[in-house]
């Protein structure tokens, strides 16, 4: 906790008088963000450093493996979901963004097993994507076997992001445009999904 509060204390005398104007202006003003971005919530993975984000460009939702539930409104909980609303009906974002990433132990576990301390509930979501296990275990290498999970695991969040009618509606008008990208934490270096199925690196 104290590296917590010593970087709370240099954000209020180097951060916050910088960027003072802003918050000012977006806290009466409100956000509008354009795009949305669904990350995994693995510490070594933060959409507003990869993408160079000031504060209120960015409205990012985190959980295990950057997964997305497929549409079910009923009386569950549904966290994912409910930013994912928040972001396309309220906030009107053009650009959704699922971001998967190197290293994903989320994605490890869905291969491999999860660790028994987290059988309660990362077991259960990343059953959504079971399909990949088959297609990923194929592969000749662990390593090779990763990366197509962190990858199919994206293409999968994104199939479930278009049984949200509202969000199929707005792709269809070209309102909202969904994009697939991984991010290898080793290198640094961002691709995003083609037509084709494949990634391919940003120049």
């Amino acid at each position: 906790m104290d590296r917590l509060l010593a970087g709370y204390r240099r954000f209020r005398t180097q951060g916050w008088p910088e960027r003072r104007r802003l918050f000012e202006e977006l806290a009466e003003h409100g956000q509008r963000p354009r795009a949305m971005v669904v990350a995994c919530a693995d510490s070594r993975v933060d959409p507003g450093m990869i993408f160079d984000a000031s504060p209120g460009e960015l409205f990012v939702v985190r959980n295990v493996a950057a997964l997305v539930p497929p549409y079910a409104p009923d009386a569950a909980f549904h966290g994912t979901s409910a930013a994912i609303e928040f972001g396309v009906r309220v906030l009107q974002v053009r650009d959704l963004v699922v971001m998967g990433h190197g290293l994903c132990g989320g994605v490890q576990g869905l291969l491999h097993g999860v660790p028994a301390e987290a059988s309660d509930f990362v077991a259960g979501w990343m059953a959504m994507a079971a399909p990949v296990r088959a297609r990923a275990l194929t592969c000749d290498s662990p390593e090779a076997q990763q990366l197509c999970g962190e990858q199919e695991v994206v293409k999968v969040a994104l199939g479930n992001l278009r049984s949200f009618p509202w969000i199929a509606e707005r792709e269809k008008a070209g309102q909202l445009l969904l994009h697939g990208a991984h991010f290898d934490v080793r290198t640094g270096r961002l691709s995003f999904l083609q037509d084709d199925g494949g990634f391919a690196e940003i120049a």
